[in-house]
């Protein structure tokens, strides 16, 4: 049975609302663990679609484009769009954009990164850039890392497409993002800026764009560190599921609290969490 943290503080309830909720979802861990779908998922993404609420699949993977993921979970027997789609690489590339619109970048990462700073008008290159974008490689270098950390001494500002440090793979962990990243801050003495999950960058974006506010807002992750933390810092709901790389003992070494701890996603009713909003009472 799922369990409620937060039951019995005395200023926050669970209160019915005429509007439903939307969510934003992580997806390893949560939907699938490497190529192998978590039984339940997708039953809870069919009830969504079904009942026409809106959702976002919320992932701090660069390295696939949207159409990519939707094929992922297409084998897997989940359909569903590219608009259901929402990625650090998107979020990133959006961001860099705002800042300095037809801007210059120097990238460690791959196809999904790229394609995403092309598609917002940015032209990536190998000498002067504005930016030295950071996201997932299987193929990085020492060379490019050395690149970076000129590039950066140079003027270059440091963007990291997020913090984690290590990618689950079916053969292990590999360096993730925050671990390439932590190499080009040591040495250059520069703190990259995360567009990643837990940053409000991508986590508010993901909200706007589906038409929410923050009390209407639920996220549903594996990991305190990025998904719950995220979620808490701006005010939606917060569920965390033990299928991926949080266990339930493990939720005493942190000062924040998920709304719901379940031990998957097949535990929830996309219905009756649409009528529930988190609300504050005196």
């Amino acid at each position: 049975m799922p369990s409620h943290p937060s039951a019995g503080c005395p200023d926050s309830v669970f209160l019915p609302s005429a509007a439903p909720h939307g969510f934003l979802i992580d997806m390893d861990g949560v939907i699938y663990r490497g190529s192998e779908l978590i039984p339940g998922a997708d039953r809870f993404i069919a009830e969504l679609l079904a009942r026409d609420l809106p959702f976002f699949f919320l992932t701090n993977n660069s390295q696939r484009t949207r159409r990519d993921v939707v094929t992922k979970l297409g084998r897997l027997g989940i359909r569903v769009e590219e608009s259901h789609i929402f990625t650090c690489a998107m979020a990133t590339a959006r961001f860099l954009a705002s800042q300095k619109p037809g801007g210059t970048a120097f990238v460690i990462g791959e196809g999904g990164l790229l394609h995403a700073l092309h598609h917002n008008g940015y032209s990536i290159v190998d000498h002067e850039p504005d930016y030295v974008v950071v996201g997932e490689g299987r193929a990085v270098t020492y060379e490019m890392v050395e690149t970076a950390i000129r590039m950066v001494m140079e003027g270059a500002k440091l963007i990291a497409t997020n913090l984690d440090p290590n990618c689950p793979t079916q053969a292990g962990l590999r360096p993730g993002c925050g671990a390439i990243v932590a190499m080009i801050e040591t040495a250059t003495g520069r703190k990259a800026f995360s567009v990643g999950k837990p940053s409000a960058v991508m986590m508010r974006a993901a909200r706007k764009e589906l038409g929410l506010d923050a009390s209407r807002t639920t996220m549903i992750g594996d990991t305190m560190e990025t998904d719950i933390l995220g979620g808490v810092q701006l005010g939606y709901r917060t569920i965390l599921v033990l299928s991926g790389g949080t266990r339930r003992e493990d939720l005493a070494a942190f000062a924040y609290r998920p709304d719901m701890v379940v031990e998957s996603i097949a535990e929830l009713s996309a219905a009756d969490l649409a009528g529930l909003t988190a609300r504050e009472v005196a």
